[in-house]
């Protein structure tokens, strides 16, 4: 049966068939949080339509986001990687479906199939470039084309032109005051690059949105993260 998760997909199909048996269809709510700092990692996800973004979390109350993950990747790496807790928080931002599977069981899996360690550390090397890219765009670019770099990475993830964000919401994950993120949203709304309200965003140019978008987004897609 296939999968809308590419890292599954692009297993051998023995291998997906095993899995699959182990493999648990859930809903994701917008807000859901999978995984807080230092809590033990229980599930590993699988995401199909849904987004989950990766959050540093300082001083236990200020968040920033360092990475995302949908279709194109897993939620739990670091399982893999031999760690039994969660370095991150992950918290929903698309709503939608995913796959999970015990992350005792995923280990075993991990242990026994090396086509399933291969694609899960190659997809860790991309993560791992999405998250050294997002730091120096947070550090260097001007918030008008993070923020268009971050809803078009979020785009290529739920293959949607329209998703819910709020600005707040939106604050939190660049690391910047709400009113940054109003100005530069407005600023790409007079550009008729994308309109938005109550919380719905939408994307209404998007080759004009990648143009104003800084040079992050297209060096993550040389990294494979574009899907």
């Amino acid at each position: 049966m296939p999968t809308a998760n590419n890292l599954l997909a692009a297993l051998p199909r023995a291998v997906y068939g095993r899995m699959r048996t182990h493999l648990e269809p859930v809903t994701l709510e917008f807000g859901d949080v999978l995984y807080e700092p230092e809590e033990a990692i229980r599930h590993v996800y699988f995401p199909t339509d849904s987004l989950v973004s990766l959050l540093t979390v300082v001083d236990r109350h200020l968040a920033l986001e360092v990475g995302m993950v949908g279709h194109e990747g897993m939620v739990g790496v670091a399982f893999a990687l031999g760690m039994a807790a969660s370095p991150v928080r992950a918290m929903v931002q698309g709503a939608g479906t995913a796959t999970r599977m015990k992350a005792v069981r995923f280990r075993a899996e991990f242990r026994q199939s090396e086509p399933l360690r291969r694609q899960v550390l190659l997809y860790t090397h991309t993560l791992m470039a999405q998250v050294g890219q997002t730091a120096a765009c947070n550090r260097f670019h001007v918030v008008e084309a993070r923020l268009a770099r971050w809803l078009l990475m979020t785009r290529d993830r739920v293959g949607a032109d329209q998703f819910r964000l709020t600005h707040e919401f939106l604050g939190h994950m660049l690391g910047v005051r709400r009113v940054g993120v109003t100005n530069a949203a407005h600023a790409l709304k007079r550009r008729k690059l994308i309109d938005y309200s109550r919380g719905n965003i939408v994307i209404m140019n998007g080759r004009g949105l990648e143009a104003a978008s800084c040079s992050c987004y297209e060096a993550v897609n040389g990294h494979g993260l574009r899907t």
